[in-house]
């Protein structure tokens, strides 16, 4: 049978798993040998120093007796928002979540809160930030541990070597090139409270995401989610965003831990992390293979729900953030459950219709482009936006041709790997909870993701001009939104 377009690409035997292992290891040592080098060479940069208390986040301050009605005024407005701006970019097929973020900065200070202040004062007051905070943080708990739900051991385990071996190259690469940028980026961005160590490593896994969701969806608006490059994508995606929030809760670990408890953060951790894999895991598995195909009971979500909160609870204990709990638990969970095949559909309209607006919103009132003024600073931010995209595009590419794939589809899944959207603002808002990046660098950050994640979708459709989506119809919840499922023959 004639295969589709987007299937027929040449792939060679590639290397032996000895030459493999070899040029694996050499990658991994090499990347820690640089990164020491960028570290000692950061070491002796001063920084400015600290802005008044309060400076770094005045969207943090007290409440109001009206906050009900402001959270409720705050959470339509963006609610609207994000489903309009989401319906017109799906129409220039691009991710709906696009939409979102975008409708959450324009209802913020840098829009709204310029054109009409009063309006902004009204609908997103600083006020409202702490309770807005919180419902943002409760939806990306949620949200988090779905993901960990949709990470599937079958697309992990297809073409294993050369997903790791991808996955890591572009991770390690972009990773490297963020490190040695903070050289440029500390003295500038940074202040002298915060270690350049801290600032570095941070800045390197913030160039290092890519959104599984957010690329998934993108393969199936293009019909490809089927083919054998699409499964590849998608496994090096699961395998990066695992890789990527192993290694950004070491690096919350060192930037809490103030680097002088950092061993008893990484220690507690790995605990953690035994006792998820090997005595949790297997006790759930069990408990899960008995309730079969059964619907599930109030009884059981709830536990379910408790479960989460918990294991968020136990990472927050330990100080690598609550949503590495919530994900480790979604990753634990059999894949063939019914909680994982439950759960999605329960709770996916629910944390992203209602719940992750909160979070946009709360990005939004972070969110001052404004403070990206003068042509220094939007020249760092094209650097930052032109580094971000050569590491993930650059990395994944060579690594792709180095196992067996060709040119043009090694380009496919580069431009495929530097899909960042939500994931990415997640870190980047844990990054500015912890006061390491600045409300600046923050805003250049956003802005790379927005256009690092935009340009995925057309530069995909020039490079694979067959796979292009007929009509779609009918919505089934995947990851970060609805997902449009298009009739007719799968690829």
């Amino acid at each position: 049978m004639k295969q589709p377009p987007q299937e027929r690409f040449a792939e060679s035997s590639g290397p032996s798993p000895a030459h493999m292992a070899l040029m694996y290891g050499v990658m991994i040592v090499g990347a820690i040998v640089l990164f020491l080098t960028v570290d000692s060479c950061g070491e002796g940069l001063v920084a400015p120093g600290p802005g008044p208390p309060g400076a770094r986040d005045s969207a943090t301050v007290g409440g109001k007796p009206d906050a009900l009605v402001h959270v409720l005024v705050a959470l339509t407005a963006v609610l609207l928002m994000g489903r309009l701006l989401s319906l017109l970019f799906l129409c220039v097929r691009q991710p709906p979540v696009i939409g979102e973020v975008i409708g959450g900065i324009l209802l913020g200070p840098s829009v709204l809160g310029r054109l009409w202040p009063e309006a902004a004062a009204f609908v997103l007051p600083p006020s409202v930030a702490p309770f807005l905070g919180v419902i943002a943080h409760l939806g990306v708990i949620l949200y988090m541990f779905l993901v960990g739900l949709e990470l599937s051991p079958a697309v992990l385990s297809e073409r294993a070597h050369a997903t790791v071996a991808i996955s890591h190259a572009s991770i390690i690469v972009p990773f490297l090139l963020g490190a040695t940028m903070s050289l440029l980026l500390y003295p500038r961005l940074s202040s002298s409270d915060v270690s350049f160590t801290s600032f570095a490593l941070f800045v390197g896994v913030a160039m290092s995401i890519t959104a599984f969701p957010v690329l998934a969806r993108i393969l199936t608006d293009q019909r490809m989610q089927r083919t054998q490059m699409g499964i590849i994508a998608l496994g090096c995606a699961a395998t990066d965003d695992l890789t990527a929030w192993c290694l950004l809760a070491l690096v919350v670990g060192v930037v809490q831990a103030k680097m002088g408890g950092a061993f008893l953060v990484l220690g507690l951790t790995a605990a953690f992390l035994a006792i998820m894999l090997l005595v949790v895991r297997p006790v759930v598995a069990r408990l899960l293979a008995r309730l079969g195909e059964t619907q599930l009971t109030p009884g059981v979500v709830a536990l379910v729900f408790a479960a989460v909160m918990v294991s968020a609870l136990t990472t927050e204990w330990i100080g690598i953030h609550t949503i590495f709990g919530a994900f480790l638990l979604g990753a634990i969970i059999p894949h063939d459950s019914v909680v994982a095949r439950a759960f999605p559909k329960k709770m996916g309209e629910l944390v992203t219709v209602l719940l992750l607006p909160a979070f946009f919103a709360f990005t939004g009132m972070r969110t001052r482009i404004g403070l990206v003024s003068g042509l220094e600073h939007w020249l760092i931010c094209g650097l930052i936006i032109a580094v971000a995209t050569a590491g993930k595009f650059g990395g994944a590419l060579l690594a792709a041709r180095f196992t067996g794939l060709g040119w043009r589809e090694s380009a496919v899944l580069g431009i495929l790997m530097n899909t960042r959207g939500l994931m990415e603002l997640i870190v980047l808002n844990i990054g500015l909870d912890l006061n390491v990046i600045s409300p600046t660098l923050f805003a250049m950050m956003v802005l790379m993701a927005l256009v690092t994640t935009t340009a995925t979708t057309p530069v995909l459709q020039w490079l694979t001009p067959g796979s292009s989506p007929s009509a779609h119809a009918g919505l089934v919840w995947h990851g970060e939104w609805a997902v449009h499922d298009a009739p007719g023959p799968t690829p």
